[in-house]
């Protein structure tokens, strides 16, 4: 089946999405025991939430890069994520999108949503020939993440490490049966113009 070159591919429900997020021991503790992002947690910093675990554990080295040793599981409503899209401004320059870097730069500015995609990444972490999405958040959109669209975190950590054990031992079929299961996010027309993604 081919897979088109920037897809949104995620676990989801009727009403709610999963991102990941790799912490700090002391951010993550903290979180977890409150149930939400609270302090030592930062507001004032840009925030990337990723729908592909398989990128997740790229991005934290299977849970062992200094400050990304936990990783979460973000539960967060699809009401949430869906404004957020439609907020997004290419955190790289893309002819066409805009009349020039000017004017890609003045929305960049002003703009508390920023979108990237990445190669995405095979069990292995390989990367592979399809894109996967990034949203950094920001301002007015990390407060909304954090007091509004947050539903539920659960650590992974355990999860990404047997993973990598898995596969150290060469069972790769029990490593990707671990994996959560991901499919394409029905995207609205609109927000797939709105981030890039490839029309349906």
């Amino acid at each position: 089946m081919d897979i088109p070159q920037r897809q949104i591919r995620a676990g989801f429900t009727d009403t709610t999405l999963t991102v990941y997020q790799a912490y700090p021991p002391e951010i993550a503790a903290a979180a977890l025991a409150a149930g939400r992002f609270v302090p030592p947690f930062r507001r004032g910093r840009m925030t990337w939430i990723k729908p592909s675990f398989r990128w997740m554990l790229y991005r934290c080295g299977w849970a062992t890069k200094p400050g990304q040793e936990r990783v979460l599981a973000v539960e967060v409503t699809r009401a949430g994520f869906e404004w957020a899209l439609g907020r997004a401004c290419p955190s790289g320059h893309e002819p066409g999108r805009h009349a020039d870097r000017a004017d890609w730069a003045r929305e960049l500015r002003t703009s508390d949503v920023r979108v990237q995609w990445d190669p995405e990444r095979s069990l292995r972490l390989a990367p592979l020939p399809y894109r996967s999405l990034q949203l950094g958040l920001a301002r007015a959109a990390a407060d909304r993440y954090v007091d509004e669209w947050l539903v539920g975190l659960t650590d992974v950590t355990a999860t990404a490490r047997k993973i990598q054990a898995l596969l150290d031992a060469g069972d790769d079929r029990a490593a990707a049966a671990l994996l959560p299961e991901e499919r394409p996010y029905p995207l609205p027309a609109e927000l797939a113009a709105t981030v890039g993604a490839t029309p349906s």
